[in-house]
């Protein structure tokens, strides 16, 4: 039986490994295709051959550490975009190995060169003052008004991922007398959150025009009718955040992202003392390193968190911790890094 070729080996990789065998989400897969699209026109450039003409042969170690200097040097990709790169490769090579057995020697020279180190991303989080004075600021003027205010609101609610708010369609929402939300995160898991009132009676009036049989509808969607995209909510997270006092911003940094909700929530969970393992089985966050050791959390456990935090403008109650124990906690300070 003869070698497979290389395009045989990249389609398997991505039809069937990472698709299938690893269950990556789309937008995984994309980075995986992302890296393997510069790898393989560098490639070519490099050994002055068509793409289609590329062998298993073509791709040495030496070839992969010119790629990633290129990345650095002509691309001014960050270290973290570098390695990053390097990891997609690792994999790709893994998987050759496993129907090439002779590449064997090439993958472990792949695999040996080093990760560089990068500074930890710093993570950024809103104060419990600026999400009040940014949900009393916004305006419900117009669809697009209820639309922006029911997206920051869902976000701080859930902790959610941004590619699973684009994602997110009507058949995933119950917006009865126990309101709640299905959101399908990494590694195609699914998650169940419970909604604050506030949150469902602002996208109960979002999806007011929605046919009931037309469950596929996007939640968050364009003036168009089409789902947002991620970039989308970025502009419009950027939009209605830029106004508030950011001194701490220096410059070159980018603004607030949908992910800083994301650690917003987090931390006023936390803030609001509610246990670690409930706010981890929230985010939906798996991590290698502790999935052995934090058990399944039920939704009722969930709903309770939900009382302890008030959502924001709407609480009645002025008592909130300002100066919590948990921001000298040096493992819970790296887990928020990780979230």
């Amino acid at each position: 039986m003869s070698s497979p070729s290389l395009g045989q080996l990249l389609f398997s990789f991505f039809e069937d490994y990472l698709k299938c065998q690893k269950g990556l989400r789309p937008s995984s897969i994309k980075s995986y295709r992302d890296t393997m699209k510069l790898f393989l026109q560098f490639i070519a450039e490099e050994a002055h051959q068509r793409l289609s003409r590329l062998s298993v042969a073509d791709l040495t170690c030496e070839r992969v550490q010119c790629f990633l200097k290129t990345l650095e040097e002509k691309r001014h990709n960050h270290v973290r975009t570098r390695n990053q790169r390097l990891a997609a490769i690792r994999t790709f090579f893994e998987y050759v190995v496993q129907h090439l057995p002779e590449a064997l020697r090439e993958a472990e020279r792949v695999a040996a060169i080093p990760t560089k180190r990068a500074a930890p991303i710093e993570t950024r989080f809103l104060e419990r003052d600026e999400i009040d004075t940014l949900f009393r600021s916004s305006a419900l003027a117009g669809k697009a008004g209820l639309r922006d205010r029911a997206l920051l609101l869902f976000l701080y609610n859930t902790g959610a991922r941004v590619q699973e708010v684009a994602e997110l369609s009507v058949k995933n929402l119950e917006l009865g007398a126990t309101p709640l939300v299905h959101l399908h995160g990494k590694g195609d898991k699914w998650r169940t959150c419970p909604l604050w009132k506030e949150t469902a009676q602002l996208l109960q009036q979002l999806l007011a025009d929605v046919p009931s049989s037309n469950v596929q509808s996007p939640v968050f969607a364009s003036a168009q009718g089409r789902p947002l995209t991620r970039f989308g909510i970025y502009k419009i997270v950027c939009r209605h955040t830029r106004r508030l006092a950011q001194p701490q911003v220096r410059p070159g940094q980018r603004g607030i992202s949908p992910h800083v909700f994301r650690h917003t929530a987090a931390v006023h969970l936390l803030e609001s003392g509610v246990e670690l393992n409930v706010i981890r089985a929230w985010l939906g966050h798996a991590s290698l390193e502790t999935t052995n050791r934090y058990a399944e959390i039920n939704l009722r456990m969930k709903r309770d968190a939900l009382e302890i935090c008030q959502p924001p403008f709407f609480a009645t109650s002025g008592a909130f911790p300002r100066s919590p124990i948990w921001r000298e906690d040096a493992d819970l300070l790296k887990w928020l890094k990780s979230i």
